[in-house]
């Protein structure tokens, strides 16, 4: 069992729950983004809600063997959140931590500086692995994971249940005693803010709103010409793409940006970095453009732009892309990228009419790229 002791951060202190502290209580728990991401949590939620909490259901996660505290802020009092440990397995001296900040504290850090908190003070307790789950699409709480030293293992499918019955998937975290302090690196650091930018063509992350145009730019006759499919996707496909997007990116599986016209902000197509092997720090370039916006060199601003971001930001030291041995137009974006060319694979893709050889260019950092500006 763990001590009912009280935890004190830098600007936090983390102490049980108290009768008073019901308003408080409302007022993080009774939000629209806490109901969506805890289907648990009562929806609308009400002083009775919080009440029940405070007597009922928090006694009973320590009566269980687990842990819950308020989080408190040091100066003005305030209850802001709450955090705890659950599912704890004694026999196996893991555990899974959850928590929830309220709206109005939400952007100061103290999710990270909370988990961070109860992380040394599980393992000082006994416990040899520590848990955390989040949704996939739930990349705030993603973040806290990574900063609060938690290393994401991979996604369990259908593992979770929705507020309206459905299945959902988690991404599974965890965090052991001799991990390394502090934060968990990323193979694919953010973009700076706003983007990065030549002056004359942007690129910035996927978003949902950029939907529309995606689905646009990938049922387009001459992307899908070339695509690997050959054939055009669904809407939800392509909106299943844009959702997974921000974790995957989070994940350092790949970094997927839409290309903008600098001068008008219009979406003129797409393009990707996917990391091939971590471990030898190779990537893969791929992109496209949409029709309108061809023949203005847009597509090389992009690739040169997004190809140096990957040596200089996220540290890969070989990038390579592919195009079809037919697609002279794709395969001179490359060339003026300052991609060199390798030579052909043989029958390297499926597609629609049959597999498609591939030629293959590669560029690498101490390649002589074109001059833009970051």
């Amino acid at each position: 069992m763990f001590p009912r002791e009280e935890l004190r951060t830098a600007r936090l202190v983390l102490r049980q729950l108290r009768a008073e502290d019901v308003d408080d209580v409302c007022a993080y728990a009774a939000d629209d983004e806490s109901a969506r991401w805890i289907p648990t949590l009562a929806s609308p939620y009400r002083r009775q809600d919080a009440r029940r909490w405070i007597e009922d259901d928090v006694p009973a996660v320590w009566a269980s063997g687990g842990a819950q505290f308020a989080v408190s802020e040091r100066g003005s009092g305030r209850v802001v959140g709450g955090i705890g440990l659950h599912h704890v397995s004694w026999e196996s001296r893991v555990a899974e931590i959850g928590y929830l900040i309220g709206r109005a504290a939400r952007g100061q850090g103290y999710a990270t500086e909370a988990v961070a908190a109860v992380a040394t003070w599980a393992f000082g307790h006994g416990i040899a692995r520590l848990e955390l789950m989040t949704d996939p699409a739930n990349t705030v709480s993603q973040r806290v994971a990574l900063a609060a030293g938690f290393t994401r293992e991979g996604v369990r499918r259908s593992a979770g249940r929705a507020r309206d019955g459905s299945r959902t998937d988690h991404v599974a975290w965890a965090r052991l005693p001799d991990d390394p302090p502090g934060r968990s690196p990323r193979q694919l650091p953010d973009l700076p803010p706003g983007g990065r930018t030549d002056g004359i063509v942007r690129l910035r992350p996927w978003g949902t709103g950029d939907l529309p145009a995606l689905v646009a730019l990938e049922t387009d006759p001459d992307v899908v010409r070339w695509s690997l499919r050959g054939e055009p996707p669904t809407p939800e496909q392509v909106a299943a793409r844009v959702r997974a997007a921000p974790a995957e990116w989070l994940a350092g599986m790949h970094a997927r940006c839409v290309i903008l016209d600098a001068a008008t902000g219009e979406v003129a197509g797409s393009v990707a970095v996917w990391v091939e092997s971590p471990a030898t720090r190779l990537g893969n370039l791929g992109y496209a453009l949409g029709p309108g916006h061809r023949g203005r060199g847009l597509a090389t601003r992009a690739v040169t732009l997004l190809a140096r971001w990957a040596f200089e930001e996220a540290g890969l030291e070989r990038v390579h892309a592919g195009a079809a041995v037919a697609n002279t137009g794709s395969r001179r974006v490359l060339e003026r990228a300052g991609f060199r060319y390798e030579g052909v694979l043989r029958s390297y893709l499926p597609h629609a009419v049959g597999r498609q050889d591939v030629a293959l260019y590669s560029l690498l950092p101490t390649d002589r790229v074109p001059d833009v500006d970051g």
